[in-house]
């Protein structure tokens, strides 16, 4: 199995490589160069299976020779040990042919988690086998930096940089960020957005001789690791639900659209997906392309789900290149003009993404509306963001075809805007009780790219 990038200018390269690399040299995603697929006997043979079961046979066939069978199926045993629920990812039923997927049973309580803990499997597997050492640099805007952190901290052959903008996390997921103890993790509160975090990060990728001093390796969603890893649990709940002999539909809260893009996945592979609805916060620069055409940052408006306050999605390049027929040539110059004002996305490439994707947007006194009636109706308390998943959701019903509506994050990650649309503030669990008491360790930083080299080579050297 084969990566090829989304800016046709990298060399191709296997599984491994593909997972350490993060982004290509060119700028670009790495995609598989073929996308395997299942038969509906495969897929039938799933029914009754653990949950790493299903992973196992998912991810196999784009892993190569990376690992062997004995091997892999190990590293996915060990990543899904700490999760706090027995099928890791369970399915509850809000409403007549309405399920809310629980992606939230990790470590860190949100489901990045789901990538992120089987990433780190991987990593420490490869390294320890060539004796190597890296440096991961990931921009969050909440969630994938905690994950990232609990995945590698305290790791021998990894340093950890998490760069997150100042004061525009929650209380609860800038401290699992910043009271780690184990001195190869290092919290960056960067003045500034997600946005410019994330840009940050593509500076240093695309900063070679930076890039190769300090070994960098990426664990953001531009890790075509991640993508796969969240690929399982959309055959593990269509499963439970009769596929593949019964379609489903999926509506994910999308900001950086790794999450929806590996729902994608998941249908090229043969699971019988009707439709993949991208739901979105005010800042719906998404759901404005997939109904205008045109992509265009306008800035960001902080809201009470900070994951989403994203105006540049980074795996929309891995759509765009679907899209396009997988021609690198039209990515490449979409995203040239994105440095610039923005695009327009053709006609025949805005059908492409329109056959595969429907989107909705949720304003803020809609998400907590949501989430008091979803209370109210159900006894399910939501986050912020599974709210809005839960909104568009309803909106996309269909009769006789299910909608499993991704629950990304524990609500009490976000206790105030929980606290204020219910009245009741959730609780963390047992193992994170004393989050509060713990001491903080971070390091703020100002949104310059030499800023933040010369720190991370400094960190580095002791």
């Amino acid at each position: 199995m084969q990566y090829i990038s989304t800016r046709g200018k990298a060399p191709a390269l296997g599984f491994e490589d593909t997972m350490l690399s993060g982004l290509a040299r060119d700028g670009g995603l790495y995609v598989p160069e073929t996308i395997p697929t299942l038969s509906a006997e495969d897929i039938r043979a799933m029914h009754g299976l653990s949950y790493e079961e299903i992973a196992f046979r998912v991810m196999r066939p784009f892993v190569g020779d990376a690992f062997t069978d004995e091997v892999f199926a190990d590293l996915i045993g060990k990543a899904y040990a700490g999760f706090g629920h027995d099928a890791r990812a369970p399915l509850v039923q809000l409403g007549n042919g309405h399920f809310l997927l629980e992606l939230f049973h990790g470590p860190t309580l949100a489901f990045k988690d789901f990538a992120m803990q089987l990433i780190g499997q991987m990593f420490q597997e490869a390294l320890s086998r060539s004796g190597k050492r890296v440096t991961i640099v990931g921009a969050t805007s909440g969630d994938t930096g905690s994950a990232a952190i609990e995945a590698f901290r305290g790791l021998d052959a990894v340093d950890v940089f998490i760069l997150y903008p100042h004061g525009r996390v929650s209380e609860v997921q800038r401290r699992q960020m910043t009271t780690p103890v184990e001195s190869n993790v290092h919290a960056l509160a960067v003045d500034g957005t997600f946005d410019d975090c994330q840009a940050r990060l593509k500076d240093m990728f695309n900063h070679f001789d930076f890039r190769d001093e300090v070994k960098l390796a990426g664990v953001n969603s531009i890790n075509w690791g991640r993508v796969l890893a969240q690929v399982v649990y959309y055959f593990s709940s269509a499963v439970s639900l009769g596929a593949p002999d019964r379609t489903v539909s999926f509506t994910v809260p999308t900001g950086n659209y790794g999450d929806i893009f590996a729902g994608y996945i998941a249908k090229r592979m043969g699971l019988p997906i009707d439709r993949l609805v991208v739901a979105t916060n005010q800042n719906d620069i998404l759901h404005r392309c997939l109904t205008t055409a045109e992509y265009r940052p306008d800035g960001v408006t902080p809201s009470i789900s900070p994951s989403m306050d994203i105006q540049v999605s980074s795996n929309f390049e891995r759509a765009l290149f679907e899209a396009y027929g997988r021609d690198a040539a039209p990515v490449a110059q979409l995203m040239a003009e994105l440095k610039q004002s923005g695009f327009s996305v053709s006609q025949g490439a805005l059908q492409a993404l329109r056959e595969s994707y429907d989107s909705g947007n949720c304003s803020e006194a809609e998400t907590s509306e949501t989430i008091k009636r979803t209370l109210a109706e159900t006894g399910e308390l939501l986050c912020p963001h599974s709210a809005i998943g839960v909104k568009v959701a309803e909106e996309h019903l269909a009769p006789d075809t299910p909608m499993i509506t991704l629950a990304t994050a524990h609500p009490a990650k976000f206790p105030d805007a929980v606290e204020a649309a219910t009245g009741i503030r959730p609780p963390l669990p047992p193992r994170m009780s004393d989050l509060f008491e713990r001491e903080e360790r971070v390091t703020r930083v100002e949104n310059d790219l030499v800023a933040l080299q010369t720190l991370i080579k400094e960190r580095i050297a002791h």
